[in-house]
């Protein structure tokens, strides 16, 4: 479910209205594009128009996706993703579904990320998926902001609620690789 949401958030941000006088041009990595659950370049395509200030979207032979939009648009595009980035954290504090968590916080950058949690409530619980989901969308930010794929990484800390003490750090995209190790 939260993959066809990061892939609908992915649309909608290519239909961002806009029309600078710089164009930018940006490269989705294809793990990523597969993370994010974003099954067809072509409705990717679709959603993004000229008008919208999105010039092109191409899928490239390494499977990864180039988009060209003005510079207008991309900053309107990533203002729209930090607005959502940390809606998204919001919802996960306030959601009774994630129990165990307390608090989120995040740099500007998102490549930093602290949840405060209940650790023994959050150790046995199905929570870690909310520190997933944070860490595909602190990705996709990270990767629409322009930052080379080589240099794309998000820290997500756990922190003990009770004493403060950060007990496990996780960095993605290497958390994908152990996942498709085991």
């Amino acid at each position: 479910m939260r993959k066809l949401g990061i892939a609908v958030g992915i649309g909608a941000m290519l239909s961002l209205a806009g029309c600078g006088a710089e164009d930018v041009e940006l490269t989705l990595p294809a793990e990523l594009m597969e993370e994010a659950g974003a099954d067809s370049i072509e409705e990717l395509a679709a959603d993004a128009d000229e008008e919208d200030g999105i010039e092109e979207v191409a899928e490239n032979e390494d499977g990864s996706v180039s988009i060209t939009m003005t510079g207008e648009a991309h900053q309107e595009m990533m203002a729209e993703m930090e607005q959502e980035a940390n809606e998204y954290i919001e919802e996960i504090v306030t959601n009774d579904e994630f129990a165990s968590i307390e608090d989120v916080t995040a740099n500007d950058s998102f490549d930093d990320i602290t949840f405060v949690v209940d650790q023994e409530q959050y150790e046995n619980s199905f929570d870690g998926f909310a520190a997933f989901g944070v860490s595909i969308w602190a990705l996709m930010y990270q990767g629409f902001d322009g930052v080379d794929e080589e240099e794309m990484e998000v820290t997500i800390h756990l922190e003990s609620a009770e004493d403060g003490e950060v007990f496990d750090s996780v960095t993605y995209p290497d958390a994908f690789d152990d996942m498709e190790a085991d």
